[in-house]
């Protein structure tokens, strides 16, 4: 396996990092969908939306399908849905220790 340049892995978990990126991760995670039923689902507005996921799709997170005059947006593979699952187990393991946490940034 090839050596990750650590700016590189920076840069792919500060598409984890936001609560609104991880809201549309989850959103999307079992079935593609447009932006309008991601911001109805996760109750944002359009544009900020829009700003997490070309974040989303710029870091290679998620892609875009075109179909008509809409397009729809879908984790880009399984290896980040294994992630996303990932999270939630070592979250189980480790959650009063972040709930206790006070170096939280947001």
């Amino acid at each position: 396996m090839q050596t990750i340049d650590i700016d590189m892995k920076v840069k792919l978990i500060h598409g984890f990092s936001n609560k609104t990126r991880l809201q549309i991760l989850e959103c999307i995670k079992d079935e593609e969908k447009t932006v309008s039923q991601i911001v109805e689902e996760i109750n944002g507005n359009q544009s900020n939306i829009s700003q997490h996921l070309a974040c989303l799709r710029g870091c290679g997170i998620i892609v875009g399908r075109n179909e008509g005059k809409y397009c729809f947006y879908s984790l880009r593979n399984q290896h980040i849905r294994d992630l996303l699952t990932m999270f939630d187990v070592v979250l189980e393991d480790v959650q009063n220790d972040v709930a206790c946490c006070d170096r939280h940034v947001d």
